[in-house]
């Protein structure tokens, strides 16, 4: 070991080591793709996913590592897409890619995010504060 790095010296074909990363680039996970599926879905960071149509066990068997983690993940609890990216351990623009091709086969559902609520009227709370006021 060198003083200065901590580390081993490099040898031989071993030249990575656990600091290195994954080894499988995330444009090898998704085969190049960018956009999700054919119809380019876009994916908000708080969509919720749900698995709708599980796939058979020989369906999945055609499915990639990172398709198949996904499935697990939304199958025990409803995720946002935020979550299955943190989940997965997966950048979020490879996990919109992995979930376009889950649901142009069926097998996700994605439902848009709830929109926040509107702020009540400015009138109604002054008069909520004049009630209060009045107790």
């Amino acid at each position: 070991m060198t003083e200065d790095s901590g580390r081993a010296p490099h040898t031989g074909a071993h030249w990575y080591d656990a600091d290195a990363g994954p080894l499988v680039r995330p444009y090898a996970m998704t085969g190049g793709r960018t956009k999700p599926g054919p119809s380019n879905v876009r994916f908000d960071l708080i969509a919720l996913v749900v698995v709708d149509d599980a796939p058979g066990t020989a369906e999945e068997a055609l499915l990639g590592p990172e398709h198949r983690a996904l499935l697990s993940l939304c199958r025990s609890e409803t995720q946002s897409v935020a979550e299955l990216a943190a989940d997965a351990d997966l950048p979020v623009g490879v996990v919109r890619v992995l979930l376009g091709d889950l649901l142009e086969a069926g097998h996700v559902r994605v439902s848009g995010p709830v929109p926040p609520a509107q702020l009540p009227d400015e009138r109604i709370l002054r008069e909520v504060i004049d009630g209060l006021r009045a107790l």
